[in-house]
């Protein structure tokens, strides 16, 4: 399904991008695991645990880094098999009071860093003749949420461009794909108040928050040989929340 796989996780150091690490090394994947930090721990975990696995560091929302990144992966493993876009951060803050420059900072990383992730890797792709790739797109791009205004913007945007690019690249034996999470209990989501987890867990039909392994089994198949008739699908993974 994925065993002996190169498999580009980006944010993997911690939350849905470190659990998806460890559940395609614990499948047999080659990992690697890509992040602004904590990297190299997470690779580190996996080779403890008997995986095969780097750490290198990336700046999702740089082109060099990306250009690095992947110069690093081809010298280590001579191909990359999968791509899954996870790198992003948060915002709660209103429209009106939203500072252009924190605005701008939330596009850079979670937009741009997809396309620039698709721009240089899809190359490697291409040469191979085959590929997956899967970024994350959210609860948020498909339902307004409040205090998100730059976070279900950037959302958005990997929602339609996931679907442009799945539709360009699909004759050429090359599935893209995106998963929507709902509210995932991660450590950002653990600063929030009592009251506004409850909330969230409320609006959910299934009773309770999303897991990162959650999302990671989603991840992992739509990386995996099993989803190669699946692709330009923005598949939401929320309990149920967006059916109401």
């Amino acid at each position: 399904m994925i065993k002996d796989k190169v498999v580009l996780i980006t944010g993997a150091g911690s939350g849905i991008g470190k659990v998806t690490a460890h559940k395609f090394a614990a499948e047999g994947a080659k990992v690697v695991c890509a992040d602004i930090k904590n990297a190299e721990k997470t690779a580190d975990e996996i080779q403890k645990e008997g995986g095969t696995s780097i750490g290198i560091s990336l700046d999702v929302s740089k082109l060099n880094s990306w250009n690095e990144a992947k110069e690093k992966i081809i010298k280590e493993f001579n191909s990359i098999d999968v791509l899954c876009n996870i790198a992003g951060i948060s915002e709660a803050v209103d429209i009106v009071d939203l500072d252009e420059d924190d605005f701008d900072n939330l596009i850079n990383i979670n937009l741009k860093g997809p396309y620039l992730g698709m721009k240089v890797i899809l190359p490697e792709l291409l040469k191979k003749g085959s590929g997956k790739i899967v970024n994350i797109a959210s609860l948020a791009a498909h339902i307004g949420l409040p205090g998100l205004p730059s976070y279900s913007a950037s959302k958005g945007g990997v929602a339609s461009m996931t679907r442009q690019a799945a539709v360009e690249y699909a004759p050429k034996n090359i599935q893209i794909n995106a998963v929507s999470p709902g509210i995932i209990e991660t450590p950002i989501l653990a600063t929030n108040p009592p009251e506004v987890t409850k909330q969230f867990t409320d609006a959910t039909p299934a009773g309770r928050l999303g897991k990162p392994e959650d999302i990671a089994n989603m991840v992992l198949y739509l990386s995996s040989d099993k989803s190669d008739f699946i692709s330009g699908e923005i598949i939401k993974v929320d309990g149920g929340w967006s059916a109401q």
